[in-house]
């Protein structure tokens, strides 16, 4: 049995089960589950921005793979203490190695990217195995603890994503040019290399700030699909990072709320991690509608009406 499971399962006194949601963000766990969020929903927001004008995503998903090994071999070396190192030096390391695949390699980047994370993660499975509690402990890597993070997990939290996001704005320029204009980037005299570098490791800081609290597959949403909500919802450069920081504000808000209540009210646990991915997803597919609705509407304005032209052809 897992902390999550004591924390959500079982009886619950009926005033915590009435509770509205003040109240049960109130409560001690929830209200660090919640800030955790906040704090990844910041620095996913501003850094996201970049995967998804450089269409990194591929490369994001490699980087929250390639921290797995990390953090088993962290655990198994020095316990809870060697965790968040060990996530450390697997991401950087993934990050140059990608970074470097991307410029360097000859036989396609994605191919021997795909190679690199499969590798890695797999040999996070095995180094996981052959511990005890196995299954706990990998169900634990995908989906997280969201809700057993200590006070010193959100201040590790905080310090990471802060390095990600100040690595990011260091160097905002070289990003933007990069995005935009590669070859103009680097006859302005921007590293291609470098910039790349500096992005792919700012990733994987804020991959090691999230993947212990939120496990590798909400890492990889918040990494991704608040962005490309954000790019079907507006057209604005401008307001393209409050938006995909308010996306999974709302989801994380809603995911949380619902999974306790879910969980207190059936007495089994529910995984918030699980249900504000699925809120996410749920926000792009709105999202897409209203970008196709949108499309119709002005394609539906552009067309003249068919009488309109006849008349014209008849004069």
């Amino acid at each position: 049995m897992t902390v999550a499971t004591g924390i959500l399962g079982g009886a619950w006194p009926a005033a915590v089960r009435s509770a509205g949601p003040l109240e049960i963000f109130a409560l001690p766990f929830m209200g660090r589950a919640l800030i955790t969020v906040a704090i990844l929903a910041v620095a996913a927001g501003v850094v996201g921005l970049f995967i998804s004008f450089r269409e990194l995503e591929f490369v994001s998903d490699g980087l929250v793979h390639a921290v797995f090994p990390g953090l088993v071999a962290g655990a198994a070396l020095s316990g809870s203490a060697g965790v968040l190192p060990g996530a450390v030096v697997a991401a950087i390391l993934a990050a140059v190695l990608f970074t470097l695949i991307e410029h360097r390699g000859g036989l396609g980047a994605d191919a021997a990217i795909a190679v690199v994370l499969t590798g890695l993660f797999s040999l996070g499975v095995v180094l996981v195995s052959r511990q005890e509690g196995y299954v706990a402990e990998l169900q634990e890597l995908l989906f997280g603890r969201l809700l057993t993070v200590t006070g010193a997990d959100v201040q590790q939290i905080l310090i990471v994503a802060v390095v990600a996001v100040g690595i990011v704005l260091l160097s905002w320029r070289a990003q933007i040019f990069r995005s935009f204009d590669p070859p103009g980037s680097e006859a302005a005299g921007f590293r291609p290399l470098a910039a790349d570098l500096w992005l792919g490791i700012a990733v994987a800081l804020l991959v090691v700030a999230g993947v212990q609290a939120l496990g590798v597959l909400m890492v990889l949403a918040l990494l991704t699909i608040p962005m490309a909500v954000s790019r079907l919802l507006s057209r604005s450069f401008a307001i393209l990072i409050p938006l995909a920081i308010l996306v999974p504000l709302l989801a994380g808000v809603a995911g949380l709320w619902l999974s306790f209540e879910w969980s207190v009210g059936s007495g089994a646990p529910v995984s918030p991690g699980a249900v504000v991915v699925l809120l996410l997803v749920a926000l792009y597919g709105g999202a897409a509608l209203f970008r196709s609705a949108s499309n119709l509407r002005a394609a539906s304005r552009r067309t003249p009406d068919r009488r309109t032209l006849s008349g014209r052809a008849e004069a």
